[in-house]
């Protein structure tokens, strides 16, 4: 059990004087599908952007553990669900992956505003006939002197309709090898960049997600993230920091919902006793406690033998599938309790299970991670 210091503890409890603002009309920006921009302004205000980055650029400086435990806050105090997901989207994809692979120059150009939330992040990686299967993906970079020239198609992109900057994943070499991709960072305004708007999707609305066209994008080579021929490395890195800290701030929405639901089925009455005193519901809360309470010991554990430099394949995978499935039984085990009020847009619960879905999908689905398990086993 990690035990939080009192600076820890300060910064997930700073988030507290902006959760009236992030909560604002949650449930009716999401039926619009709206990217909260004052909202995000707000966000950007707390200082959570820049949490694991470097001082140097305008960051906080924070460990990934402390990263997670913050996040973890503004999943239990924070009811937008698609925000929170935009905001992991932007602080991984685009100031993990430079800090820790850009150089010098990309990491003094773009961290500083990155950290701010000045500019938005965002990354390119799943293509209309690649998901799950990364290493297939057909987006090319071509080398013409000092630029690279892209060209290709890339779907299901967070934060892409209102990104700032994108670190797109191309094929610099032969299909089907981990080094044959390069991360490229890639500007909103560059010529040959076409962004599609937002896509219609079942949860997570306030986080506008889309295509991305290349045509004959040319991108600077001092824009390369890492090495060229090295982008599987940004990919692996990237993907772990996001399974850790994405699934942290899930950990922190399944807390809130499990005492929200307490608090409902305390005090909602029915055959006269209030519906908490009957085993049915009392259990459906047990079991939404002992969710939580599982999906963080194996988030926090990946983390620990991460920072420890161990090998966390396994860990991560497990740990994916351990809290993504928790918080759809949760979402589920909520509306259920909730009954016909659970069913309905005004409470937010059947938001919540919309957005939970989106877990066991996004970053490797459930299937893949219990493919790679398996493998790691031997079978």
């Amino acid at each position: 059990m990690i035990s939080w210091t009192a600076d820890q503890d300060a910064l997930r409890n700073g988030l507290a004087p902006w959760l009236h603002v992030l909560n604002a009309e949650h449930v009716e920006l999401d039926a619009r599908a709206e990217f909260p921009r004052e909202k995000w302004e707000a966000i950007r205000r707390t200082g959570l952007l820049g949490l694991p980055l470097g001082e140097r650029w305008g960051g906080l400086g924070q460990d990934l553990l402390t990263t997670m435990y913050v996040l973890e806050g503004l999943g239990e105090g924070c009811r937008d669900g698609g925000l929170n997901f935009s905001v992991t989207t932007h602080l991984v994809s685009t100031g993990v992956a430079v800090q820790r692979f850009g150089s010098a120059a990309l990491k003094d150009r773009y961290l500083p505003g990155v950290a701010s939330g000045a500019l938005i992040g965002a990354h390119a990686i799943s293509e209309p006939e690649s998901g799950s299967d990364a290493l297939a993906m057909r987006t090319r970079a071509v080398r013409d002197g000092d630029h690279f020239v892209l060209t290709g198609q890339k779907a299901f992109v967070s934060n892409g309709p209102v990104a700032d900057l994108v670190v797109v994943y191309a094929r610099t070499g032969a299909r089907g090898g981990p080094l044959g991709i390069t991360a490229f960072l890639v500007e909103r305004d560059t010529p040959g960049l076409v962004v599609g708007p937002s896509t219609a999707k079942m949860g997570l609305r306030t986080s506008p997600f889309g295509e991305l066209f290349l045509d004959d994008c040319r991108v600077p080579a001092a824009n390369v993230v890492g090495s060229v021929g090295g982008g599987f490395l940004v990919l692996d890195h990237v993907m772990k920091w996001e399974i850790l800290c994405g699934f942290a701030i899930n950990a922190g929405e399944m807390r809130h919902r499990v005492e929200r639901c307490r608090e409902y089925a305390r005090s909602r009455s029915q055959f006269g006793s209030p519906i908490g005193k009957f085993q049915a519901v009392a259990h459906r809360i047990v079991d939404m406690e002992i969710g939580v309470r599982t999906a963080r010991a194996a988030l926090y554990g990946a983390a620990e033998r991460m920072v420890a430099g161990a090998n966390v394949t396994m860990d991560i995978a497990v740990a994916k599938v351990v809290a993504s499935e928790a918080n759809v039984a949760s979402a589920l085990a909520a509306v259920q309790i909730f009954g016909g009020n659970g069913y309905t847009a005004e409470y937010g619960v059947e938001k919540e299970l919309r957005n939970a879905v989106a877990g066991t999908i996004y970053s490797g689905t459930s299937e893949v991670q219990r493919n790679r398990i398996a493998a790691m086993m031997g079978l």
